[in-house]
């Protein structure tokens, strides 16, 4: 796949949110953002979700080698320094985890992974698998990642471990930047989203949490806010549902501590709307 810079930018880039000091958001459109020159770019990350690899009467594997191809062409041309797949990697049948992890084993780049509800798999065998457990962090240029579970081994949602959940902010709060990745909306403000007070409220006293994002309701592809913290959603990759596109989001922190966050609709199947804040 060709991939031209540019043309690529104009047509594919939306629903553009700048994050600065104090937490405070501006929102802009696509096609009115110029990108910062990627010397100012400290580390740079591609998000997806919901590949749902498997899933009867869906192009999964063909709707896979896109999203790959075209993480990949980012790299290639701004770089990434790592993708995080966000949940239902596979649809309900554990047969599909060895092929669906072979086709993302084709990025360019590091790339980590949440556990998703249609994920039907116990946690033993996803570390094996991930060589990560449910729950876990890691750290990128001295900018923390929190990694939390929404469902157990048969599908059903649930919260965040709210012990975990605390041991592991703490583990990262003295770094500047914190962002945490979780299949499930942690607030019911999606249908498919479930309430989780307990950690909301570690969110809200979090004080270096920068993001929270989500997969799992593959019509979302906005930001929301509660208290203060965003919550951002990336479409999907594949599945029988959501947004007319495949999408992914790409993060940007910059090395003066803003952030840079936006949604790509990189075949432009579906014009999306920004979100003005």
């Amino acid at each position: 796949m060709e991939y031209n810079r540019r043309h690529f930018l104009k047509q594919a880039l939306t629903s553009v949110v700048w994050i600065g000091a104090g937490n405070s958001l501006k929102a802009f459109a696509g096609n009115n953002f110029v990108l910062p020159p990627r010397k100012r770019v400290k580390l740079r990350v591609a998000i997806a979700s919901d590949g749902h690899y498997g899933q009867p009467q869906t192009e999964y594997s063909a709707r896979h080698s896109d999203m790959i191809s075209w993480i990949n062409a980012e790299k290639a041309a701004r770089g990434v320094d790592f993708a995080f797949i966000n949940g239902d990697l596979f649809h309900n049948d554990i047969s599909f985890l060895e092929p669906v992890k072979r086709h993302w084993d084709e990025l360019s780049m590091p790339y980590y992974v949440s556990h998703g509800n249609h994920d039907m798999i116990d946690e033993e065998s996803w570390t094996k698998t991930w060589n990560n457990s449910w729950h876990y962090g890691f750290e990128k240029k001295d900018i923390g990642f929190v990694v939390l579970n929404t469902a157990d081994e048969k599908g059903t949602y649930i919260s965040p471990d709210v012990e975990k959940t605390r041991q592991l902010l703490k583990k990262y709060e003295q770094h500047k930047q914190l962002f945490v990745f979780m299949h499930i909306t942690p607030i019911k403000w999606t249908d498919n989203g479930i309430d989780s007070h307990e950690v909301v409220n570690l969110f809200n006293n979090q004080a270096n949490l920068k993001a929270i994002f989500n997969g799992h309701d593959h019509d979302q592809d906005n930001v929301k806010e509660k208290n203060g913290r965003h919550y951002f959603f990336d479409s999907h990759v594949a599945g029988n549902w959501g947004t007319k596109y495949q999408g992914y989001r790409i993060l940007e922190v910059m090395k003066n501590g803003d952030i840079l966050t936006y949604q790509m609709n990189p075949a432009k199947k579906d014009k999306v709307n920004s979100k003005e804040i």
